[in-house]
């Protein structure tokens, strides 16, 4: 066994019996979860590292991690993890999963796929982009775009 859930407010624990499971409706899944606000294929759980890893499956009701909904994140012991609407104690040991040293840090795929190296190390802050028509301006400008916070771009002249 590699770990278990304890729904919280009681009910029978949920043992961690592969590496990787997914989660979900389905009598198919290795963990099934028969509520009509769970997906069919919830989300998938997995080891890496010796820690407990969870992907949102592009479910409707969502993950959170305690409290906070993600799409994929590293789960530490201890931690709630929210599968639509029901809780989950997430109980394991690192080490005899066979983690070595601190927790690694929690970077997803998205993040450190979707980014360059540049803006991964916090050394590009700001680009330049070229406008090609404005229907306020007539004539061709070129504007900063501010890429400190994602998915708020801000142009300036």
């Amino acid at each position: 066994m590699f770990g278990e859930l304890t729904p919280l407010g009681g009910g029978d624990p949920i043992p961690l019996l592969k590496k990787v499971l997914l989660v979900g409706r389905r009598e198919s899944c290795d963990v099934v979860l028969r509520f009509s606000n769970v997906s069919a294929y919830h989300c998938q759980l997995s080891v890496n590292g010796g820690y407990w890893y969870v992907r949102d499956l592009k479910s409707r009701n969502g993950v959170k991690v305690n409290g906070v909904r993600v799409m994929d994140k590293r789960i530490d012991p201890g931690d709630i993890l929210s599968i639509a609407k029901r809780k989950y104690e997430v109980k394991y040991s690192p080490v005899e999963l066979g983690a070595v040293g601190p927790p690694p840090p929690d970077v997803s795929d998205g993040d450190l796929f979707g980014k360059s190296l540049l803006e991964r190390a916090g050394l590009e802050r700001q680009r330049v982009a070229k406008v090609k028509s404005h229907p306020d301006y007539e004539e061709k400008k070129r504007y900063e775009v501010d890429m400190d916070e994602p998915g708020d771009i801000q142009l300036r002249d």
